[in-house]
């Protein structure tokens, strides 16, 4: 990853070069030169980094070569950092220094921190890599040179074959398990429907099978006598558009031995093209395109595939979602996202690949535990469990072997000759990204195996470790999102967790494709992660990732070269660990330590001049200490969870701060909607605060309406979050909110139950899609209907006359409403036919009058989930669930006897209303906690459940 290192060092020297233009002469000829070096050497990185990283090339000197440019990248930008903080102390506050006041300042500093010697030195590294370059041949990266080829061939030049994915496509039918029902759909698509041609994609990760899936569907008989000519061609990615034309029509002439068109290979592309689809025009078709990776791919072969109508089809598998969908520009196209086997499959074709030859292809009872053991460590990939299932089948079968197998997992992932494809499968999809998602990726290595990572966390941490390049017409919290969308699109990341809207909100990567991730990270210095006695002390190690520590292992670390660090779990006393690290480290950018037990935080913190990110979540942090306001490069404060409720008035002073997130769930008491949630107290001068996208939550009472007014300032709110609200600030809310034009989520909470707030909008908030009012209102405000994009709603302590679903059932967008806490003071809730059209998610809670839901035939036509909580005068479930056909989950939660038997499945009467609903479950509150619940299935369509 020196291409990924370089490039990163250079947009710093760009940046720096740019923005610092008051620096020193010779310091600005320098980082010149240092920019002008590594362009030079840029052309060649990619050659280079392939030939590093193959292991078949024995030449240990580009390993090292490679080595040594990334080093000198990373003491790049630790120079520009450290010269960019001794500035900061020079003028700590900007005001009023002239130039040459503060030049000549930074005079007598560089000479006495060694700043201008490393420059120099770093200079003369650079100078002395390119010249190194030269003996090594490399290939300019836009031509497809030697190196490439011969590491992408199918063939080395001593002819051992070496495309790990060649087996997939001569796999037995006998010997692969779990495909029956995709290849039941995908059969279907093949021979059925429409006569116009149809594009076929299977998509998925590495390893799940997609090529053994396509490739006994295209072998198998029903399909080859369905189709006049068929041509199976791998495409990979050194593919060429006349290759794969030449392929083809060479297998179609050798399938129904019609003879090969004469000068087929000197033809040029546009007659070759002509000529293939001459051939193709009066046949009906099958074309299987293996292993694409080439997002625009279907514009490449479109033209040679004509659409004759007579039922042709083309088949592509690839780990690439965008590649499939692409297809749907020209062609008609049907994809199927191929997923992990089940945990029955798994088991299955573990017994059939390593027990084929034993008495009836069973484990032998002794060794079915570890069995088990070793195909829950391949967590459900079929090629995972082919490849360890191939190692044991070689292994005499007994306790001690096999145990000494799954315990080293890991080590033989790197060592083992029967894992060496695996590896190589799965790193390819690593190798294929381009440059900006290579560090992205490596990210999910930090964390522990198994862990689910909230996305907006990982993407925060991203755009702070400067990995997300602004693009200028979006934030870059908005490119981030895409960089995680491509990521999973090129099925690398599985996500664990959706929300309502559909949207990704925490994820994860096969625990394989991690410990791929584990050993690159260790190779390219990206991170060092410790276990339980590990040292830390790791030579130039970027990142510190910390999953079990003891006082022992925190106070032996050198935090110095650390750009981030990550600490996970309780164990240790934190606060040495914080203070040895405040007075140590120069460069630090991330520091996530949610989770721990960390007590309080230094004094000296505001030494961590370059920290971006500060993730104190759930940590037992009750104070910030004022030195907080010399982090002047802040731009997340994740307070979440903790014991502060005071903000110092230095934070004001954070002017890059985008995401200041504070507030405490009082989860051991029980639920109580005004008591539940505590904000924070924020101090006169937030409106410096310009940059601020995210700000909840905030207890008003304090600042008042002068508070509030100055919150006009911050035009560049998505979210904002408002506790303790009064009646007499409703107007200036009103107004501020006016001036966010970017605002996506507003959420009112009132002081007191009794306590009206009145907004009214001169204009809706343009862009809102989220609005939580917990107040007593008069009538339900008029600019609520009318907000076109809103997804989601929730009103509590309204004690509104009207019923408030005839004023929201015609909004367009909404999928998720939540109706709590005496919102509704009258007896009947009416959702009338047409209404709620897109809803997904309905919530009626606490709500003491209501003792009928009425639901029309044709209402809530999309709805998906109910919870119905404490509806204590309700006795008689609606009726009308009954025409809810998508309802996948009915929740009652603390409502009454009567109601909870009336749908029992033995003796309740109104069971037939809700029987066909896959899940319907009951909660019952036991204290004393907010989260003491037991739980009883009602009706299950899931055995487990």
């Amino acid at each position: 990853m020196a291409e990924t290192a370089v490039l990163f060092a250079l947009g710093e020297v760009f940046q720096f070069l740019k923005e610092e233009t008051n620096l020193l002469r010779g310091v600005h000829r320098d980082f010149s030169d240092i920019k002008d070096e590594l362009e030079s050497i840029q052309v060649f990185l990619k050659d280079a980094d392939i030939r590093a990283a193959d292991e078949a090339d024995i030449n240990d000197g580009i390993r090292t070569w490679v080595k040594q440019l990334r080093e000198a990248s990373f003491r790049i930008e630790d120079v520009i950092d450290e010269y960019l903080r001794l500035i900061h102390r020079a003028n700590p506050h900007g005001r009023g220094s002239l130039v040459n006041k503060v030049t000549s300042r930074i005079k007598t500093l560089i000479p006495h921190h060694k700043i201008a010697s490393e420059i120099q030195d770093i200079k003369l590294s650079i100078r002395g890599i390119k010249e190194r370059s030269q003996r090594y041949n490399f290939q300019i990266s836009h031509e497809q040179g030697s190196s490439s080829q011969r590491n992408r061939s199918g063939e080395t030049e001593n002819g051992r074959w070496r495309d790990p994915r060649l087996s997939s496509l001569f796999i037995e039918e006998t010997e692969v398990v779990g495909i029956e029902g995709p290849k039941e759909e995908l059969s279907g698509w093949l021979l059925e429907g429409i006569s116009e041609r149809k594009v076929i994609s299977v998509v998925g990760m590495g390893g799940i099978g997609k090529t053994t899936l396509a490739k006994l569907i295209f072998d198998s008989q029903k399909v080859t006598t369905n189709f006049d000519c068929r041509a199976c061609i791998t495409v990979s990615q050194s593919y060429t558009v006349r290759g794969l034309l030449i392929n083809m029509m060479e297998q179609f002439c050798r399938g129904t031995e019609d003879p090969l068109p004469l000068m087929l290979h000197k033809m040029d592309d546009q007659s070759l093209i002509i000529q293939v689809r001459q051939y193709l025009q009066h046949k009906r078709y099958l074309v299987f395109f293996d292993d694409v990776w080439q997002e625009d791919f279907s514009d490449q072969v479109e033209f040679a595939m004509p659409n004759n109508n007579k039922g042709s089809r083309i088949i592509i598998t690839t780990r690439m979602m965008h590649v499939a969908e692409f297809f749907k520009k020209s062609f008609l196209t049907h994809i199927h996202n191929l997923q992990l086997l089940p945990p029955n499959k798994a088991w299955e074709l573990f017994c059939k690949k390593v027990f084929r030859f034993e008495p009836g292809g069973h484990c032998p009872p002794e060794l079915e535990a570890v069995s088990k053991e070793i195909v829950l460590k391949c967590k459900q990939l079929p090629l995972a469990i082919v490849a360890i299932g191939g190692l044991l089948s070689t292994k005499s079968k007994t306790m001690i072997e096999w145990q000494n197998v799954s315990e080293n997992m890991r080590l033989e992932l790197g060592r083992n000759a029967h894992l060496t494809n695996l590896t190589k499968i799965l790193s390819l999809s690593y190798d294929s990204l381009p440059y900006y998602l290579k560090p992205c990726i490596l990210y999910f290595g930090i964390y522990p195996e198994d862990y689910s990572i909230n996305h907006r966390r990982l993407t925060r941490q991203w755009i702070a470790e400067g990995f997300v390049k602004s693009d200028e017409r979006r934030t870059l919290e908005q490119v981030a999102e895409e960089y995680l969308s491509e990521l999973i699109h090129r099925s690398l990341i599985q996500v664990s967790n959706v929300g309502f809207e559909g949207k990704v909100k925490t994820c994860q990567v096969h625990d394989l494709l991690r410990e791929v991730i584990i050993r690159k990270m260790k190779n390219l210095s990206f991170c060092h992660f410790v276990h339980e006695g590990e040292s830390v002390a790791v030579g130039i190690s970027r990142r510190l990732s910390i999953a079990s520590h003891s006082n022992n292992v925190l106070m032996r670390a050198n935090n110095s070269h650390f750009r981030a660090i990550h600490v996970f779990g309780k164990g240790g006393l934190l606060e040495p660990f914080i203070g040895k690290l405040c007075s140590q480290s120069r460069i630090l950018k991330v520091l996530d330590i949610q989770g721990t037990s960390l007590n309080y935080i230094p004094n000296n913190f505001g030494n961590l001049f370059h920290l971006r990110y500060l993730n104190l979540r759930n940590t037992k942090v009750k104070v910030l200490p004022k030195s907080i306001g010399e982090l002047q490069n802040l731009e997340t404060l994740d307070l979440r969870d903790t014991s502060v409720h005071e903000m110092p008035s230095e934070i004001n002073k954070l002017t890059k701060l985008r995401h200041l997130l504070a507030f405490h769930n009082n989860y051991d008491a029980k639920y109580s909607l005004l008591g539940f949630t505590t904000g924070v107290l924020v101090k006169k001068g937030i409106k410096n605060l310009t940059s601020l996208q995210n700000l909840y939550y905030v207890e008003v009472d304090h600042g008042g309406v002068d508070l509030i007014q100055e919150m006009k300032m911050l035009r560049q709110l998505r979210r904002l979050g408002l506790r303790h609200v009064r009646r007499e600030h409703g107007e200036a809310i009103s107004a501020a909110v006016e001036e966010m034009q970017h605002l996506e989520s507003l959420n009112i909470t009132a002081i007191a139950e009794d306590e009206i707030i009145d907004l009214n909008f001169a204009s809706t908030p343009p862009k809102l899609r989220r609005l939580h009012l917990k107040a007593k209102l008069d009538t339900l405000p008029e600019w609520i209907p009318k907000l076109e994009y809103l997804v989601e709603i929730k009103l509590a302590l309204s004690k509104l006359k009207d019923d408030p679903m005839q004023s929201l059932k015609n909004l367009p967008n909404l999928l998720k409403l939540s109706v709590w806490d005496d919102a509704y003071d009258g007896e009947i809730l009416h959702f009338q036919n047409g209404g709620f059209q897109k809803l997904k998610e309905l919530i009626l809670s606490y709500l003491n009058r209501p003792n009928s839901i009425l639901i029309e035939k044709g209402a809530l036509i999309s709805l998906e989930y109910i919870r119905l909580e404490k509806i204590l005068q309700l006795k008689e479930v609606p009726s009308g669930i009954k025409h809810l056909d998508k309802l996948k989950i009915f929740e009652l939660s603390d409502m009454p006897d009567k109601f909870v038997n009336s749908i029992e499945p033995d003796k309740g009467h109104s069971y037939w209303i809700i029987k066909h609903v896959p899940l319907v479950f009951f909660r019952r509150w036991v204290g004393p906690k907010f989260y003491d619940y037991e739980i009883h299935t009602i009706k299950s369509s899931s055995k487990e459940s």
